[in-house]
């Protein structure tokens, strides 16, 4: 996934931080805008999560922040609701003009709500995703509701919302009862995907179900389970990208993934140093993967490790080979499982008298086979297993040609 810083002037003048996330192939399909949490920035990791997940599925992604907040510019007494929707339009705008018009708008929890309000008024946005937003936009007035009489009185006062201070005046309150989500979400009619955390203590799930009753078909429901209101777990966040990228296809038209180039080569991976840890685009001439780390070394897990798809090489190339030898023999192999792991194992605990001790590469292979062979079957095929080519590349000295294309 690559990132693009981007300045985009809102209404009022304001120049909006924004990040547009392209695809390993850094030509998306589709876009779209991506509007955060209340009083969050784009920075947030549930963000950034569904953002990567959704390049994934061939989108380039817009997220910003709204203004007064993160590195745009403004007051937060000035990103209010009416602002916050008028903010998504400047940058639908935007992305129109200089790239393509977005067809997705996606929101967590008052975002939600910003971008069912903003769809109503672009014709391009095709399909809404919420995630944990509020029924009505007024909810989040509770998170200072203690101030509401104080800023009568003096016009505006410091609150303290999740752990930092903010200035709200009269005008940011009283806008926050302007908007009748209910009645705009029914005459919406355009798919939307609400997705909410059954045990959410921040909007509750019941938002969700007032919200799918008012919305029209189609509409869909995802629960996320044991998430949090932040996402605060990024196997949530991510799980939630994924299931918004499966979802929408069904609502756009389909269009080719344009893939990242081979440069004549079988395969290409590219990581973004910038951007990730070690989560690494992937892709052959006609199919597209990701590769990770687990979270143990650092990693983000959104993706099998580079020793898993070297297991993952030798399994598939053995299942494949097995399933050759036996339909050539006519022997009854109905399925074959190929269990694989690879360790760094010495050479004395595996009993093997070298010049020089010490570890080297060991790779495990069991074998279930499901048919009626008999026990001289099952070991011929066991030794057709080590015969199989991916088998006998890693079993033997490869000669490695490595040089530098200029960018």
């Amino acid at each position: 996934m690559k990132s693009n810083k981007i300045e985009i002037k809102n209404s009022k003048g304001y120049t909006l931080a924004a990040h547009l996330e392209l695809p390993a192939n850094q030509k998306p399909n589709y876009f779209a805008v991506f509007a955060h949490c209340f009083s969050c920035t784009s920075n947030l990791n549930a963000t950034r999560n569904i953002s990567r997940a959704l390049t994934a599925h061939g989108f380039g992604v817009v997220r910003f922040d709204f203004t007064g907040l993160g590195r745009s510019e403004g007051e937060f007494s000035e990103s209010h609701f009416s602002a916050n929707v008028d903010d998504l339009i400047a940058v639908n705008d935007y992305i129109t003009a200089h790239y393509k018009a977005p067809s997705l708008l996606v929101g967590h929890s008052l975002g939600g709500a910003a971008v069912i309000v903003a769809a109503s008024k672009l014709e391009n946005i095709r399909a809404v995703a919420t995630i944990g937003a509020p029924a009505a936009v007024d909810h989040v007035t509770q998170h200072f509701s203690h101030a509401i009489d104080e800023v009568a009185d003096k016009g505006e006062v410091e609150v303290n919302i999740g752990g930092r201070p903010f200035k709200v005046n009269q005008e940011f309150i009283q806008d926050f009862s302007k908007t009748d989500l209910p009645t705009i979400t029914k005459n919406l009619r355009k798919p939307i995907l609400i997705m909410h955390a059954p045990f959410d203590t921040i909007v509750g799930v019941d938002n969700a179900q007032q919200l799918y009753k008012e919305a029209m078909h189609p509409k869909s429901f995802v629960s996320l389970n044991d998430a949090d209101h932040l996402l605060s777990n990024s196997k949530h966040s991510a799980y939630a990208g994924s299931m918004i990228g499966e979802w929408v296809k069904l609502y756009l038209p389909e269009l080719e993934n344009e893939m990242l180039s081979t440069e004549g080569e079988q395969l290409v991976a590219h990581l973004n140093l910038k951007e990730n840890n070690f989560t690494t685009q992937i892709q052959t001439n006609k199919h597209s993967f990701i590769g990770d780390e687990p979270t143990s070394v650092g990693g983000d897990d959104f993706g099998p490790s580079p020793y898993e798809y070297l297991n993952a090489a030798i399994a598939t190339c053995t299942a494949m080979t097995l399933k050759l030898y036996a339909e050539r023999k006519k022997w009854d192999l109905q399925e074959v499982y190929v269990y694989i792991s690879h360790q760094k194992k010495h050479s004395d605990a595996l009993m093997l008298d070298i010049e020089k001790p010490g570890y080297l590469d060991h790779i495990s292979k069991q074998l279930k086979f499901i048919g009626n062979l008999d026990e001289k079957q099952k070991q011929r095929l066991k030794e057709i297993a080590s015969k199989c080519p991916v088998h006998k590349t890693v079993a033997s000295e490869v000669i490695f040609d490595t040089k530098i294309i200029e960018s």
